[in-house]
């Protein structure tokens, strides 16, 4: 077997258990064992604070700063924000208020978007690469923390495991029929193997994926048929959003802390977009 594949396998591999450790319970209990004061939530917390910083700072390599202070500003700024957006993650209120500063900050992930496709010129400069940094690498993952609630145990729903079982399997489903059915491109100038067909597959996994979850867990916030829809669509437009992001800067990958994967942008690319679309889900579906 090629090496190559090998290395791809096992450290993907690696990267999918901290993650099931990280946002199942299983994980909490296995490790109770060895600390015995840890709890499921903050290994989650840990697990996407570790994941903000680490995408925080292949942006700020990606982005290619000049010189100037902008560059060594991009981690304590995007610190300043994930702190005031998690910070009621400690009290228990999973559930942020939708207030004007949940509302501007979902808005200011769509602005972010706009203008790395349509006004990519502003990222010439520091400051925009600055502002880009913070919103995309930092905000996105604040909200990731307000997808689950906690139970009567002290442990938090599944919202978050769930989450990203749906993505890898829009990924993977979307891989394979793109390799044996793609044939009309997607966006051939930004990620040319990227097809219509492909993405068909994946939204069909996984709705039946996500039809099995709000059949089995009716608990969860939310109806998991349309998370799973949300899912299938918004994952390829993360895929793409850093596509563009790399295309611009002429990078090929954000990193390589996953061997044979790249980097956490890489990996996570998908999830970076996919939660606050859930997360403003949830909060619509429990207004009305």
């Amino acid at each position: 077997m090629d090496k190559n594949l090998i290395q791809r396998l096992l450290s993907g591999a690696v990267y999918g258990l901290i993650v099931i450790l990280c946002t199942h319970p299983i994980g909490s209990h296995l490790l109770r064992n060895l600390f015995p004061g840890i709890m499921q939530y903050q290994m989650y917390y840990v697990l996407i604070a570790f994941f903000m910083l680490l995408a925080v700072w292949e942006c700020i390599r990606i982005m290619q700063f000049n010189k100037g202070w902008e560059k060594f500003a991009a981690l304590p700024v995007a610190l300043l924000v994930f702190y005031r957006f998690s910070k009621k993650y400690f009290e228990h209120g999973f559930y942020f208020d939708f207030n004007l500063s949940e509302i501007l900050g979902l808005s200011l992930i769509l602005i972010a978007i706009v203008t790395l496709f349509r006004f990519n010129e502003e990222l010439e400069y520091n400051s925009g690469k600055l502002i880009f940094t913070v919103i995309y690498a930092s905000l996105t993952f604040s909200y990731a923390l307000a997808l689950p609630y906690f139970n009567t145990e002290n442990e938090f729903t599944l919202e978050p495991f769930f989450l990203f079982i749906l993505i890898w399997s829009s990924d993977s489903f979307a891989f394979f029929a793109g390799k044996l059915f793609g044939k009309h491109k997607m966006a051939p100038s930004i990620s040319p193997k990227k097809t219509w067909e492909g993405f068909a597959g994946g939204v069909l996994l996984t709705l039946i994926f996500s039809f099995c979850i709000e059949r089995q867990f009716p608990e969860l916030r939310g109806n998991w048929i349309i998370t799973g829809f949300l899912v299938a669509v918004f994952a390829p437009l993360g895929d793409l959003v850093e596509s563009q992001l790399k295309r611009q800067f002429g990078v090929k990958d954000s990193g390589n802390i996953i061997p044979g994967h790249g980097g956490i942008l890489d990996r996570l690319d998908s999830f970076i977009i996919c939660a606050p679309v859930v997360y403003l889900y949830f909060i619509i579906d429990k207004l009305i």
